[in-house]
């Protein structure tokens, strides 16, 4: 059954919380008196951009609804070292139990909008766009596609439902019946709404110059050398949308950007992230 974001997001958090066990902190139970209360900030500890710092507040209230939540920095701000996102003030316990948690999902999902945003700044002055892939953590795809808008990249399909993707298995199953890569696209433009999209991956020069002539919305460059990608560029560039995926990094994706394609996904974003650092002080 569907569930709105709001109760994903929750799911989300609750199943965070009950893997770390809070309601049986025992090291903080046994050493904080009962009801003892305090404050507490969080710091940023390297720089990057900020994500998914909203996050905070219904995780300390699922621990303790009690507690005082602020957020004192907004999502997309770049921050540095010793500036404060976030304080917490009222019961001690309910702080300490909520901690990790807390410092997990910001750390995670700010790493991702930081590294989102390196790439986007290596291609400005092109056209290309940054975008995502489904190659997420399992149960955090929400927030993580979330952290790459922060970062300044865009969402490719959020699920499976979210838009046609004929990849290299989908076609090795299909041609067995002698099908063509129009065939093959029309198939699937008939067993769907007319407004979905629908984009094709291929790997070759020749497999790309059939596919601009099915009337498919995007042709997915897949690892395709620079050279091969000019040409596909110079063949189908405004007939249909281009991107390249497979093997980009910071060091190679400006050079991707000039060649013309529309779209640069990189899996990177999310699948091999380093977090952010941040801390959670109880002040005196």
């Amino acid at each position: 059954m569907y569930k709105t974001p709001e109760e994903q997001i929750e799911n989300i958090i609750r199943l965070a919380l009950e893997e770390d066990d809070f309601e049986n902190d025992v090291t903080s139970k046994s050493l904080i008196y009962p009801g003892q209360e305090g404050a507490a900030v969080i710091i940023v500890k390297t720089d990057g951009i900020l994500a998914c710092v909203d996050i905070a507040r219904p995780i300390f209230h699922m621990v303790d609804p009690s507690l005082e939540v602020n957020i004192l920095i907004k999502d997309g701000v770049k921050v540095k070292p010793n500036d404060r996102v976030v304080s917490v003030s009222g019961n001690l316990t309910g702080i300490l139990s909520a901690e990790r948690t807390v410092l997990n999902f910001l750390s995670h999902l700010s790493g991702i909008a930081t590294l989102t945003s390196k790439y986007v700044d290596m291609i400005k002055g092109t056209k290309a766009v940054i975008r995502d892939t489904r190659k997420t953590m399992p149960g955090l795809r929400l927030l993580e596609k979330y952290a790459v808008t922060v970062g300044g990249g865009k969402n490719h399909r959020l699920h499976l439902g979210d838009g046609i993707l004929i990849k290299d298995n989908h076609v090795a199953s299909i041609r067995k019946g002698g099908l063509s890569l129009k065939d093959i696209t029309n198939r699937a433009r008939q067993n769907t709404t007319p407004d979905t999209i629908i984009e094709i991956e291929v790997d070759t020069v020749e497999e790309a110059v059939e596919a601009a002539q099915t009337g498919v919305d995007i042709i997915l460059l897949d690892n395709m050398n620079l050279e091969d990608m000019k040409k596909v560029v110079e063949l189908a560039s405004g007939k249909v949308k281009l991107e390249a995926s497979g093997g980009i990094t910071l060091d190679n994706i400006k050079d991707v950007a000039m060649i013309g394609v529309d779209y640069i996904s990189i899996g990177a974003l999310t699948h091999s992230v380093k977090a952010l650092d941040f801390s959670l002080e109880v002040e005196k």
